[in-house]
């Protein structure tokens, strides 16, 4: 009977132990760009399952026509995705936050679903990745813009009604970039900035990361720095 009451003793304190070292994080929201898919996000993935996240914590929206960059914008069928993606995260994180991971064309999408669903507040970390929060030069400046959906006035023409509105918005407790300056979307007209701040580079960002070597260009600077990424929402 001792015998079998310690048994039951330690299986106890091992289960107590055992819940008491489960990890309680923020869920995490990667939100992938123009055209892009959840699987450009692996390595960030496997690094955060590679540090006690669950498959549950982490949500990968998928938003946007694969076959059409140009007729992707900020309004519309884009916006359902992402939106229900960050709902989702705070209904089911065990903090009541979250943080956000974005790249590209999500970095913009994904600030304007926090701002419409009114989520700053529940949002701790938010990464923008090779974001284009300024606008491209190569969408040319509005009204005067290449003439597409991307970027149109929901799009990233520089001085778009979308960028103007979005412009200083809040998109959570912690803004962080990662940028490259030789971003073969945001610099593919030679000039990387807009009002002299690179496009990249969110206000009031706590942390930059940029980057200017080979092999860290629009799609390096997300698939290569899975380690800034999490230090960011640590």
């Amino acid at each position: 009977m001792r015998t079998l009451t310690r048994g039951l003793s330690a299986l106890t304190l091992l289960f107590a132990v055992s819940v008491a070292g489960a990890a309680c994080v923020d869920s995490v929201v990667l939100v992938h760009g123009n055209t892009g898919k959840p699987s450009d996000w692996d390595n960030t993935y496997n690094k955060l399952r590679n540090s006690g996240y669950s498959a549950s914590q982490i949500h990968r929206p998928d938003w946007g026509s694969k076959s059409c960059p140009s007729c992707n914008d900020h309004s519309g069928w884009e916006e359902t995705p992402v939106r229900n993606a960050l709902v989702a995260a705070v209904n089911s994180s065990c903090t009541g936050k979250i943080d956000v991971i974005a790249h590209s064309m999500g970095v913009t999408l994904a600030g304007q679903q926090i701002v419409k669903a009114g989520l700053a507040d529940k949002v701790d970390a938010f990464v923008g990745v090779a974001g284009a929060l300024r606008g491209l030069w190569s969408c040319g400046t509005y009204p005067w813009n290449v003439w597409s959906s991307t970027c149109g006035s929901n799009g990233l023409s520089v001085s778009s009604p979308f960028l103007d509105w979005l412009e200083g918005r809040k998109f959570g407790a912690r803004h962080y970039s990662i940028y490259s300056w030789i971003d073969q979307i945001v610099c593919s007209t030679g000039t990387c900035t807009v009002g002299g701040i690179h496009s990249s580079q969110i206000w009031n960002s706590r942390g930059n990361k940029s980057y200017s070597s080979y092999g860290y260009g629009h799609f390096g600077v997300q698939t290569k720095t899975a380690d800034v990424q999490y230090n960011y929402i640590r």
